[in-house]
């Protein structure tokens, strides 16, 4: 990185500036509130796998390692943006917010990997089940976690490495609460082009490329579900990967919004509410969703609850 060319130190990260007051003192409450519960939501999930014999499944250890990221993904940026909206904008050096953007591009990525590494195991499950726990082993399992870490780690290595190429020279003013990577293209005064085409290359092993395999296993899956006789057997088996269908719905459809849809003037502003959604609202879902569609642990919290309250009784 040429110092020399670089006359911006930090940058002011403006999170909501229409907030402000009492109300910013909401927000803040309000995710404050959100960030919590989900970082005690995943823990339970993590916690109740390690230890609940019935959920030691390749389903549920995928699923813990959800939760897992999930919580990684929080933390990366949840508390710099209550900071942020505290003090109703807040600095942050420039190393502090490449470093932030690198992490959060290596848990995305690492999160968008394990949603395709679940949706293999759904297709094996369904497509073939009388092969699937010889298939699924332990030993997959760890493989395929592990490649999720390590593609992660490779694949964002390329972002770290061409945003210490950039310089900054003015403004140093990002309209967001966090330093992703998107508004840096409009603060750098060197390589703004090629900047923007490396995020969209970069975008398309990170999010277009995992979503293809997402949708062509679905395909197979749903192939052989409405191959299946019974209405009976069609829901039940569907049920085995709704969770999942609803959570890759919802993570990948604002993804390509905000990733790999050009976004200049008010679409960074449509974009960073979009932003907002699925980094502090979606992982809250994810957890409540796979707990309310699943038997298993449904049944497990259910008797948790039921011996909590009945000992406080």
């Amino acid at each position: 990185m040429n110092k020399s060319s670089r006359s911006v130190t930090e940058f002011l990260l403006l999170g909501f500036p229409d907030v402000i007051g009492f109300w910013a003192t909401v927000l803040f409450l309000m995710i404050l509130v959100i960030y919590t519960m989900t970082l005690l939501i995943n823990t339970m999930v993590i916690v109740l796998v390690s230890i609940r014999p019935q959920l030691h499944s390749p389903m549920y250890f995928f699923l813990q390692q959800l939760s897992i990221v999930e919580s990684m993904f929080l933390t990366v940026v949840v508390p710099n943006m209550l900071r942020v909206i505290w003090l109703e904008g807040a600095t942050i050096s420039v190393r502090g917010c490449i470093t932030q953007a690198y992490f959060y591009c290596v848990v995305g990525c690492v999160e968008c990997h394990l949603l395709t590494v679940m949706a293999y195991d759904r297709y094996l499950a369904i497509c073939y089940p009388l092969h699937y726990s010889t298939l699924m082993d332990t030993r997959l399992q760890n493989i395929l976690v592990i490649y999720c870490w390590v593609f992660g780690l490779l694949l964002t290595q390329i972002t770290l490495n061409f945003l210490f190429q950039l310089s900054f020279c003015g403004p140093n003013v990002i309209n967001h609460f966090f330093c992703d990577i998107v508004p840096f293209a409009e603060l750098t005064c060197s390589h703004k082009f090629a900047y923007k085409l490396m995020i969209l290359i970069v975008s398309v092993p990170l999010i277009a490329i995992p979503f293809v395999l997402i949708i062509v296993s679905y395909i197979y899956i749903f192939i052989t579900i409405l191959g299946i006789s019974s209405a009976k057997g069609r829901k039940k088996t569907f049920s085995t990967c709704s969770s999942h269908l609803t959570v890759v719905t919802m993570y990948y459809g604002t993804l390509i919004i905000i990733y790999m849809v050009p976004a200049t003037g008010d679409t960074l502003t449509v974009n960073k509410l979009i932003a907002f959604l699925y980094i502090v609202i979606t992982p809250l879902f994810n957890p409540i969703i796979y707990c309310l569609r699943n038997r298993e642990m449904r049944v497990i919290m259910e008797k948790l609850f039921s011996v909590t309250n009945n000992q406080r009784i």
